[in-house]
């Protein structure tokens, strides 16, 4: 069994890029707060235009590269999925109505069965 390699931010340049992505969120949050006076136009512009350029700084580190690969990674793997006709999804659908029933009904009549022998029949307590 391979032991799975543990990635960690290395480079001194990378570690740079995450605080300042952590660094452009706190001070887009900042802003929104801060043009409170200016309308809610500037407040939400400031606010977005924050977030994009952090997601920006993000998405240029290689933990944002290795996110990025594996979103694409996902995607590609999502291509190969063989995904049920209509009429199968619908077979199965009524399949799980049809069990969920059978289901509930022997355990209604497992409670009522149990309720009379305890309360009826062992007990002598009638309703």
């Amino acid at each position: 069994m391979a032991t799975p390699q543990v990635q960690t931010v290395n480079t001194t340049a990378d570690k740079a890029k995450l605080a300042a992505a952590v660094v452009l969120v706190i001070l887009s949050l900042v802003a929104y707060y801060v043009l409170a006076k200016q309308g809610p136009l500037y407040q939400w512009l400031g606010l977005l235009v924050g977030l994009a350029v952090a997601t920006v700084v993000f998405l240029a580190s290689e933990s944002g590269k290795a996110l990025t690969a594996f979103g694409q990674d996902s995607v590609r793997e999502i291509k190969k999925v063989v995904w049920p006709t209509r009429r199968e999804a619908i077979q199965m659908t009524l399949y799980v109505f049809g069990f969920v029933f059978v289901m509930a009904l022997f355990l209604w009549l497992t409670d009522k069965t149990l309720e009379w022998v305890f309360y009826d029949l062992i007990l002598g307590w009638k309703k």
